[in-house]
Order: structure tokens, then C-alpha cells, then sequence
């Protein structure tokens, strides 16, 4: 692997699927093995593997894996036979879109009855999982560019090689910055509840050799204030046609105070990320998760008993607080001109 691209958070062994469960990091690496859709759709519903667009890759590969059960027991009617398992990946999270854009490209595969079904299967999970990599390559020469020398940039939750195929969305155009031109800073938020910046970004960036300062959600705006940072650059897990873009809970309050200090912001998201049939933020649904994990911090209770907790997990920032939206296809800056939608039928 190149430089300051080390980290991969997949692996598939043509059998089955390994996933790093970045539940785990940084304390400890392990590696899940996931032998059936019903393991992997668990993987992902249990954020073992997180970010939209792996999110997408390992549930082709849970596909791969449930039609090879299906024939095993069923191979007269084998698609039939795993539609209980495609439902179950699909419904396994609920607002990132690269997953069910992922399904319905395996499902075209499926329908368009193969001589050899895993043969042509497998081909397209590799080519979801190749492509992904080669997309965040393209978007990290494109966001780079538009990023002075010596700018210092901060980044929320993790968008990396752990989130996707390999190399990243935000976090490759900060690789791609960072490697060509050089940064004066790179900052990362916390990132709560789940701290995927302090135990994924950061651990991550460390590896790779780019040093990182870590920050609590709340100090962002200060460091705006303070003239330390000049972009904000946050991945999407959806993103609508008139580019409104969901995202992990706290990236609509980076985009309000980069508005109010002057800070450029950036989405990084693969074209697969784009929900054309979603028209506005407003559509787009927003997670939940257990008020559990604001209430405690692993196996200790942090909260005061009796206390409850809201805990949506995303948050939809408008597109007229977004400067640029780069993807492997190109850059948008006109969202009030349909820049999304002509990017998408172009």
C-alpha cells in the first residue's frame, strides 16, 4: 500500500468476510469472521463495521454469502430462497443509502439470471469493494486541490479507510492534502457517543504517520474563533438531490459556526452516496440508537439513574451551509443551480 495508506477495515477470503471490529480499537485489533448474511447484517447493525460506504461493500459480500447458503439448500429456486436474508442486511441500518444502492446493484445481478450465480455474484462485491477505493483516490486528488498549503482543517467521526474500501472520503482528501502540499494542523472531534474520532480517526491517522490534535465536540468553535482552522471537511451518509446531507449527529453545528467564522466546509462522498428519489433533508430518516449508549461509557454507568437520553445518531446539514461537495465524478458548489442533480445525470 502507498504511504499514509496502510489501514483496511475488510477483507474478504472468497469464503467468507473479515471485518475489523472497530468496536475494539484502539485497545485491542481483532478480527471478526462473518460466515453467513445473518453475521454480517449483525456486523453491521452491532457497528462492528461503520461508514456508509463499507456499510455498502460488506453487505454485497453478505449477498455473495446468503446466495451460497440459498443453493446449498435450495438450489432449484436459490433466489427465492435467500430473500429473507437481503431483507434482513437491508434493514440492518437505516439512513446510510450506500447500503441499499449496494443490494439493489447485487440484486440486478441476481435478476439477470448468470450462468454461474456466485461466479458473477462475488465478481460484482469485489467490483463494489475495488471501485469504492479507486473512488476515494479520485476524491482525494479533487478536495486536495481546492485546500491551500499549510491550511489547518478539522474532520468529524471517522470517514477512512476504517469507513469505506479503503483511503477514505474526508479523510483521503486530508491523506491526499497532507501528502502533496503539507498541513499546519489536523484536527479531529470526539465524536460522542461512540468516539469513533478519538478511537478510529486518531488511531488511524497515527498509523499512517500524520499527526492529529484531538478535540471535544464542544471546542470546535473556539478553534474557528482562534483563526486555527480553515476547512471543515466531514464525509455524508446521504446525501439528497437538492444536497442537503446527513451525517453523523454534530456535523449540522460544525456547519453553522464555519458559517459564522468564516470556515470553508466540505462533503467527501462517493456518488453512490446521492439518493436522487430523496428530494430534501427533510426526507431522509434519521437513526436512533439505545438511550444506553449516551447513559453509560462501556460497562460503567455514567449517567445519573433515573436520568433518560434522546440519542439520534445522524443530523442533516442544508446545502446552503455547504461551500463544496466533492465525489469521484466531480465537484459541486451551485446547490441552488440542481448542481447534484446534473452531477447525477451527467
Amino acid at each position: 500500500m502507498p504511504r499514509n495508506d496502510t489501514v483496511r477495515a475488510l477483507d474478504w477470503q472468497g469464503d467468507h468476510l473479515k471485518l475489523l471490529d472497530q468496536r475494539r480499537l484502539p485497545a485491542e485489533t481483532v478480527w471478526l469472521d462473518c460466515h453467513s448474511a445473518a453475521d454480517t447484517a449483525d456486523a453491521i447493525r452491532d457497528m462492528v463495521v461503520r461508514g456508509a460506504p463499507a456499510i455498502g461493500i460488506a453487505a454485497a459480500y453478505g449477498v455473495v454469502l446468503a446466495a451460497r447458503a440459498a443453493m446449498a439448500r435450495r438450489p432449484a429456486d436459490w433466489p427465492a430462497a435467500m430473500a429473507a436474508d437481503l431483507a434482513r442486511l437491508r434493514s440492518a441500518r437505516p439512513t446510510a443509502v450506500n447500503l441499499f444502492w449496494a443490494l439493489d446493484r447485487m440484486q440486478q445481478v441476481v435478476d439477470s439470471d448468470p450462468a454461474d450465480p456466485l461466479a458473477a455474484l462475488e465478481a460484482a462485491a469485489v467490483a463494489i469493494h475495488e471501485d469504492d477505493l479507486a473512488a476515494n483516490r479520485r476524491m482525494g486528488e479533487l478536495g486536495a486541490h481546492l485546500i491551500p498549503a499549510g491550511a489547518g482543517v478539522l474532520t468529524h467521526c471517522n470517514t477512512g479507510s476504517l469507513a469505506t474500501g479503503g483511503y477514505g472520503t474526508a479523510l483521503g482528501v486530508i491523506r491526499s492534502a497532507w501528502s502533496g502540499k503539507g498541513l499546519s494542523a489536523v484536527y479531529a472531534d470526539e465524536t460522542r457517543p461512540w468516539l469513533q474520532g478519538a478511537r478510529l480517526t486518531a488511531w488511524e491517522l497515527v498509523a499512517d504517520g500524520i499527526p492529529v490534535r484531538l478535540i471535544a465536540e464542544g471546542a470546535a468553535p473556539l478553534l474557528m474563533q482562534r483563526g486555527r482552522v480553515d476547512w471543515v471537511i466531514v464525509g455524508a451518509d446521504r446525501v439528497a438531490a437538492n444536497g442537503d446531507t446527513a451525517n453523523k449527529i454534530g456535523t449540522y453545528a460544525l456547519a453553522l459556526a464555519c458559517k459564522a467564522h468564516g470556515v470553508k466546509f466540505m462533503v467527501v462522498a462517493p456518488s453512490s452516496t446521492i439518493d436522487p428519489d430523496c428530494p430534501g433533508g427533510d426526507r431522509i430518516p434519521i437513526e436512533e440508537r439505545p438511550p444506553e449508549e449516551l447513559l453509560w461509557l462501556g460497562d460503567r454507568r455514567v449517567a445519573a439513574e433515573g436520568a433518560g437520553a434522546w440519542n439520534p445518531v445522524f443530523d442533516v446539514t442544508p446545502a446552503e451551509l455547504i461551500d463544496v461537495l466533492v465525489t469521484e465524478r466531480g465537484v459541486v458548489t451551485d446547490f441552488g443551480g440542481g448542481g447534484v442533480r446534473a452531477l447525477i445525470n451527467g
